[in-house]
């Protein structure tokens, strides 16, 4: 929702800027949380700052959810610091402090609110068409990873718990079946037998994690490659944003995530399925750019499962996708109704593609790793 600029003028008043409000507008097209640019004036030069809510009703425990991300932009911006990155504050984002010293601040109607620099230069991608620009999205995800494998101070906080555990997930939907009096479960069948019949692909991941075959570790989990900027010069991916759902998790989750948004040349909501697919050349630049920057610390279970990472993520978000469909649109932003069927079916549809195709992509794989040495 647009916000008056009046509004914005007074978040920036509780955090730590120091310049003088001059406008302020809206930016970004995230399902869960607003976003908007605000440019103050600092002495006669123009400084431009993000004002984004945090939306509690997803992410009810803010101030945890703000430990983890200072906790993590801090450690990030320790080591290029270390490394004397000359691109040190482009590559990690910086929070600004709400005036109390805590990451956000609640205003008046209990709305949570936080302040980061802005990045300028660089841009994101809801789609891509570009394999080396999809090489540049897996290294800068495949970094990430890396800068966080030594990051101090114990566990983070789970600020979703369960968020990428797909037997959760698919209990979620049944539950979801069990309770709805909307109508919307006819509407649906099609979609919710295609997750009853994967059911027993949902537990790999959860199963390897438990069991110790792969290790916890501080992965992103939300990596839609819109989640990169890319920069404007050089088309390299610059920063990983949106941290909310920074914390403990797989490596695959990440890596299956973004199969799941680079791969797919559609719309994330495309109702004509016929265009939904996985495309197997932005696979292979996909897992060339993530090797590259990730590989030096992946153990071989990991390397063994990242073409089956892709489906399983797909399955997932598909899955939550129509589980708040059937709960009424209460999760995801809507902007028609039907969309989050629209975006379900979608995802499905990617899911038998990858499926198709998946004995190819481990071919693919075996090949990367054989001839691409890792960075790290």
């Amino acid at each position: 929702m647009m916000r008056p600029e009046r509004e914005l003028a007074e978040v920036g008043a509780h955090f730590q800027i120091h310049g003088r409000f001059l406008r302020g507008f809206s930016i970004g097209t995230g399902h869960i949380n607003d976003t908007y640019a605000a440019d103050y004036d600092y002495g006669g030069q123009t400084v431009r700052f993000v004002h984004q809510t945090i939306n509690h009703r997803v992410f009810p425990e803010p101030l945890r959810l703000m430990e983890n991300v200072t906790r993590v932009t801090g450690h990030m911006a320790s080591k290029l610091a270390e490394a004397d990155d000359p691109d040190a504050r482009r590559k990690a984002l910086t929070v600004v402090p709400a005036r109390d010293g805590n990451g956000c601040w609640k205003n008046g109607d209990g709305v949570y609110w936080r302040t980061y620099v802005y990045i300028h230069r660089a841009t994101t991608f809801e789609t891509l068409d570009s394999e080396e620009r999809a090489r540049a999205v897996a290294r800068a995800f495949g970094r990430f990873q890396r800068m966080l494998t030594d990051i101090p101070g114990g566990r983070l906080h789970e600020t979703i718990p369960d968020f990428h555990d797909a037997g959760k997930r698919c209990d979620a939907l049944e539950a979801a079946v069990a309770a709805s009096k909307n109508g919307r479960v006819s509407e649906a069948k099609d979609a919710i037998d295609f997750v009853r019949k994967r059911r027993d692909v949902a537990g790999v991941i959860r199963k390897l994690l438990d069991s110790g075959g792969i290790p916890e570790r501080v992965t992103h989990n939300d990596t839609k490659l819109n989640n990169v900027l890319i920069d404007d010069a050089t088309e390299e991916g610059i920063c990983v944003i949106d941290l909310d759902t920074v914390m403990p998790g797989s490596v695959l989750y990440d890596f299956g995530d973004m199969i799941r948004t680079v791969t797919n040349p559609a719309l994330e909501d495309e109702r004509d399925l016929s265009k939904v697919c996985m495309r197997m050349n932005m696979f292979r630049a996909l897992l060339e750019g993530y090797w590259s920057t990730a590989g030096g610390f992946l153990n071989e279970t990991e390397r063994e499962h990242l073409a089956f990472s892709g489906k399983l993520l797909a399955l997932i978000i598909g899955a939550r996708f129509l589980t708040d469909y059937l709960q009424g649109d209460t999760y995801f932003k809507v902007h028609r109704r039907g969309q989050n069927l629209d975006r379900a079916r979608s995802q499905f549809r990617l899911v038998k593609s990858i499926e198709e195709q998946e004995e190819e992509m481990r071919g693919v794989v075996d090949d990367v790793v054989r001839s691409c040495e890792p960075l790290c």
